[in-house]
């Protein structure tokens, strides 16, 4: 029986971890959990999976819960985190923590020697060479649990690397595909929202509308996977049934399909080297008609340039293109900002900057700081 930690129980990818968990209880036992704030969702969870340590990053939640709640060991603020993040008694650390939150408890984790299903791709876009270089250091698995990275991870698991040509990442368009520029200008934070296919967090959803997010996934697949950056490609298909193309030298290609369903990745993450059965429904191809793909236009949705812009350069840049969008992401969704917008904002943050190399992981974090203090600066002009 695999002891899982869960960091980010109450978002999206926590909430459909542990509904897999439940299928199975007699392959996972729930260690750990840790959120920021939710604490009344984070009592259910208690009360049903019953984990011997929580972690809550809000000091006035973490106070509440402690009065509520005295049969678990709970801990507060990042630090709390971090030492969920290392528990001894866990096998696999899943990190499901949204935004730069989710970087220390990440590289904690692996420091620690922990197996780490990650859902959390900023800590491969700020830090990707550290923590890269950490995990080889101390021999620790790293499992995407993205639905493109997972479909990656198994169409070349088993090829030599020098037979593959590129990878495509696809991307559903999100609910702006086929418009022109002009057409999106004034949309609104609730029409951002509305994602055609997937039900996920409000930044991760509004970084599909801007296509920011497949910017951050490329990022993520050329640290993961050891791939250039040239290498890797995107391509828009609506209905989000075939998750990733791999391109081999012969021009023969693998491809990953599912329904559109975090639930199989997460499953696989969780339970590698098996396969679990019956996690997700299967392709109904009475209907599935059609499978449609196209490249994107950069130009409606010039997010996705900055991304490549940003890892080509290196160094720093990629911490900067993931904080001025978390903020840039903020003040659009708060009305400060029009959608178009947040490409101007990240761009004049990102012009601002002094990139390096960085050694430690507290120097991401001081630029990351730095990032956002800019695109607030930014925002106010």
């Amino acid at each position: 029986m695999k002891k899982v930690v869960i960091l980010g129980s109450t978002g999206s990818i926590g909430k459909n971890a542990l509904d897999v968990i439940k299928q199975f209880p007699d392959k996972f036992k729930i260690l750990g959990l840790a959120v920021k704030g939710r604490i009344n969702l984070l009592k259910e969870q208690i009360e049903e999976f019953k984990p011997e340590y929580v972690a809550v990053y809000d000091e006035k939640a973490y106070r509440q819960l402690s009065k509520e709640m005295t049969s678990v060991k709970i801990v507060c603020g990042e630090e709390g985190v971090c030492e969920i993040a290392r528990l001894g008694d866990a096998d696999i650390i899943l990190s499901a923590i949204v935004g730069a939150a989710g970087l220390l408890p990440t590289f904690e984790a692996i420091k620690a020697g922990k197996t780490v299903a990650l859902a959390n791709k900023e800590s491969l876009v700020m830090a990707g060479e550290l923590i890269k270089q950490k995990a080889k250091d101390v021999g620790v698995k790293i499992i995407p649990v993205d639905s493109e990275h997972s479909a990656v991870f198994q169409c070349i698991n088993s090829f030599n690397k020098s037979y593959i040509k590129k990878i495509w990442l696809t991307a559903s368009g999100g609910p702006f595909r086929g418009k022109k520029s002009h057409e999106i200008e004034n949309v609104t934070p609730q029409e951002a929202l509305n994602h055609p296919k997937w039900k996920m967090g409000k930044r991760i959803t509004i970084d599909s509308a801007t296509l920011m997010n497949k910017g951050f996934e490329v990022i993520e697949a050329h640290y993961l996977f050891d791939i250039p950056v040239e290498n890797i490609g995107v391509l828009i298909h609506p209905q989000s049934i075939v998750h990733c193309l791999v391109e081999f030298i012969d021009s023969t290609y693998l491809t990953h399909m599912s329904v559109p369903d975090m639930k199989a990745p997460i499953a696989l993450a969780l339970s590698i080297p098996e396969r679990l059965p019956d996690i997700v429904k299967p392709i109904n191809w009475s209907i599935t008609r059609e499978l449609n793909f196209e490249l994107p236009d950069t130009e409606v949705f010039p997010c996705l340039k900055l991304a490549y812009e940003a890892v080509k350069v290196g160094g720093t840049m990629p911490v900067v293109l993931n904080a001025a969008d978390e903020i840039a992401v903020e003040g659009f969704l708060s009305g400060k900002l029009k959608f178009k917008e947040i490409y101007k904002i990240i761009k004049k943050t990102m012009d601002a900057h002094q990139v390096f190399i960085p050694d430690r992981i507290e120097e991401i974090l001081e630029v990351d700081g730095w990032a956002r203090k800019k695109a607030m600066e930014e925002i106010k002009k």
